[in-house]
């Protein structure tokens, strides 16, 4: 961070006793926003939600200048109508928390169309600082600011930044002091609508100043304008019905006038306002030329290239991510073992508190910790095409795709960032206007595989098709975008029909994504999985433990069903004496617990995929936490060999065996059953999310049931079909 301002002697006496200076951070998508909050932020974020919506609210902290910012990250907007959730949540937060300084950030390359977001915070009254972002790429455009009149002109002060290079950052936070402690101030500019929109805009203001009719909250100039632009969100703070039935009046009186609805007029001055200032203090010394976006687009849009070149890299995403965890993932699964050795001995080999730790706590949260390394390598290939640009571009190449099943690109927005998480993803489906295709998008979003699936797809691979990783784990998520899919035409064309709606894609422009950014971005993720190894997979290991060890069974006799000891490995242990835990066979003692009782109680449903008992009770585990059944497996074989010499998971995998000796993992069974995680019910939280998201549990209902029939289906042709033809068994 850039040295502090130099203050006086009377500013550093008074800055101890002064308040935190709140700074709000608004601007369009794809400006460059996140880049400057996370260069004044840093580590100091806080990331939760708005009161009484799932709006995602990110907060940090920075000291400057003897002061403290609290610097609030509004959510991307173009505009600040009611038209979305968004929108409302930037605005209201303007407007009830009323922080000291708006800092709206801008992309100086497209700036007319972000300054329409200015004028509306300068409606709106808010202290407004422009940052002038892209100063760069604006630059190498040939764009050229007179900022003393440009800042006359919009009423701000502008600074000009580089949020990738971080260059403008002290300038940013030097400006946004003086504004807050009332030493900048511009006299904010009053756009005007034209004599007839400008003097009903009169009679509304006096009326509402009469009336009261908002509180103390709203400017009656902006409430004015609002309900002229018919904001339902306006209209339902307006307690007035005086008020209310004359704007109404106001409204058909200027349609008739004009010729159309006043919400469309003031649209148009706005921007008319905007192009008149630009026209006066921008200048271009370049003629209009192909940028370098532009060049490349022409390749990696083309109708015909696009598509291949989009799952190229795709693939390329895989292969990189499992072939450079491997090594990676070796060293962490080594130290788990070393580590379950020392614990063992310390406490000694017939404890249950050793059982616990060993088996339950190091055997099962250390299997899914042991994938760390890809999952973070995951996010950090998914951050670098997101911060270069290149994600906007592939939902424009699916959209030509998406239309032909009834959704549209912006659709397919949420599903890749259900390769992260399913729960954010069904979030995010909210920007869609439609209901019937944010509902069908939400039902098809669970096919996209999130990163808590990733540590099953890792721990089959490395056992059994280690030499072709990254070409399964691409046909594994490749399978689930086409299931999808075709998901969606289905419900499209029977469940939900209608036409699709219309959408503008945005394409910004190619950027060189930082070091910093992209690091940030993968710690955020990935961080989030370690947090729930630490909390619902610790639980969920402690749990399976406990019903995998107890009850203890009386005699080593043949367990129920006449699987035996032997139905583990090919050796049992003894066990020692008055322990019992290890008084008898592990496999058998295992069989007898609560968790063999409901394994195999539920085990013929699944035993046509190949399945035995405790794959069933790992892929129930796995309705909490897609992680689970990893830790699930990682408890169950830990378990089952009390007293052995300790494995890695994918070497006890591929030794378990059925009762008659045969193996019960194969490449085929491996394959059938990571396709089975791929397809099967979502986690609970996703559930959750669902209910919250359509305001009704028929939708999570109907998504638990085809989502499980889908994935049975898809699990039996494949599994019976390669055994049908002999192909990897």
């Amino acid at each position: 961070m850039a040295k502090p301002v130099a203050l006086t002697m009377a500013e550093k006496d008074s800055s101890a006793a002064a308040k935190t200076i709140v700074v709000a951070l608004a601007g369009n998508p794809n400006s460059g926003k996140t880049t400057i909050f996370n260069n004044l932020t840093g580590a100091r974020q806080h990331v939760g939600n708005y009161p009484g919506v799932t709006v995602e609210r990110k907060e940090g902290m920075v000291s400057f200048g003897g002061y403290q910012f609290k610097i609030v990250d509004l959510p991307g907007t173009y505009s600040l109508t009611a038209y979305s959730i968004e929108e409302v949540v930037a605005r209201n937060f303007i407007i009830q928390e009323r922080p000291d300084v708006v800092i709206d950030v801008v992309d100086a390359s497209n700036l007319e169309r972000n300054l329409y977001l200015a004028v509306q915070l300068q409606e709106l009254g808010a202290p407004l600082l422009l940052a002038f972002n892209m100063s760069d790429v604006a630059k190498s455009r040939g764009l050229r600011f007179k900022l003393d009149l440009l800042s006359k002109l919009l009423g701000a002060p502008i600074v000009q930044t580089i949020g990738h290079k971080r260059e403008g950052m002290e300038e940013l936070l030097r400006t946004a002091l003086s504004i807050a402690l009332g030493k900048l101030t511009h006299q904010p500019v009053r756009i005007s609508y034209g004599r007839e929109i400008d003097k009903e805009i009169r009679k509304l203001e006096a009326l509402i100043e009469s009336e009261d009719g908002t509180g103390n909250d709203f400017k009656p100039r902006w409430v004015a304008l609002k309900l002229l632009e018919n904001d339902s969100a306006v209209r339902e703070q307006v307690h007035s019905e005086k008020v209310l039935q004359a704007a109404e009046e106001s409204a058909r009186h200027l349609e008739k006038v004009l010729g159309d609805h006043p919400e469309i007029v003031i649209a148009e001055r706005r921007y008319g306002f905007i192009s008149g200032a630009c026209q006066e203090a921008v200048r271009s010394t370049a003629e209009a030329r192909h940028t370098l976006s532009d060049r490349i687009d022409a390749v990696v849009t083309n109708r015909v290239l696009g598509l291949p070149i989009f799952l190229l890299l795709v693939w390329l995403m895989f292969k990189f991510t499992f072939t450079a965890s491997e090594p990676m993932v070796g060293w962490v699964e080594a130290g788990f073992e070393w580590l379950g050795r020392q614990v063992s001995s310390a406490f000694g080999h017939s404890s249950i508190l050793e059982s616990l730790v060993v088996n339950g706590l190091i055997g099962g949260v250390g299997s899914v910790l042991v994938f760390v390394p890809i999952i973070f390598l995951l996010f950090l290939a998914m951050a670098l095409l997101e911060d270069s640009g290149y994600m906007a571009r592939a939902a424009f190449i699916m959209d030509r795709i998406m239309h032909r099943i009834g959704l549209h690109g912006q659709s397919f927005i949420p599903m890749l960032l259900g390769f992260g998480c399913n729960v954010p993803a069904i979030m995010a489906t909210r920007v869609i206007a439609s209901r019937k295709d944010r509902i069908v998008t939400i039902l098809v979003n669970p096919f996209m595989s999130c990163g808590a699936r990733l540590p099953i797809y890792t721990l089959f691979i490395g056992a059994f098709f280690a030499q072709s990783g990254g070409t399964v784990l691409f046909a594994l998520y490749f399978t689930g975008i086409v299931i999808a899919m075709l998901s969606a035409k289905l419900f499209r064309r029977y469940l939900l029909p209608g036409p699709s709606s219309p959408f503008v894609m945005e394409l910004p422009p190619y950027r060189m994504p930082t070091l910093r950014g992209i690091f940030l971005h993968m710690w955020e993720r990935g961080w989030l999985y370690i947090k729930k190894a630490g909390t619902v997979i610790l639980a969920g290991s402690v749990v399976m433990w406990f019903i995998s060890s107890f009850p203890s069974a009386p005699t080593a006799g043949p367990a129920p069903g006449g699987e035996t000891g032997q139905s583990i490995g090919s050796r049992s242990d003894s066990g020692a004496s008055g322990d019992p835990l290890s008084a008898q066979p592990g496999a058998l003692r295992l069989q007898q617990s609560y968790a063999g009782t409901l394994g195999r109680a539920v085990s013929p449903f699944l035993r046509p995929l190949g399945f035995d008992w405790r794959i069933t009770v790992a892929l129930l585990g796995g309705f909490v936490a897609k992680e689970i059944v990893v830790s699930t497996l990682g408890t169950l074989f830990s378990v089952s060999q009390t007293g052995q010499e300790a494995q890695p998971l994918r070497e006890r995998i591929r030794n378990a065996t059925w009762p008659d000796g045969r193996r019960l993992f194969s490449p085929l069974v491996a394959f059938s059953l990571m396709l089975f995680c791929l397809l099967y019910i979502p986690c609970l939280a996703s559930i959750a999310v669902v209910r919250k998201e359509t305001g009704s549990w028929r939708w999570p209902l109907f998504l638990i049931g085809y989502t499980t029939a889908v994935a049975w289906v898809a699990s039996f042709v494949v599994y019976q079909t390669g055994k049908a033809l002999g192909i990897g068994i």
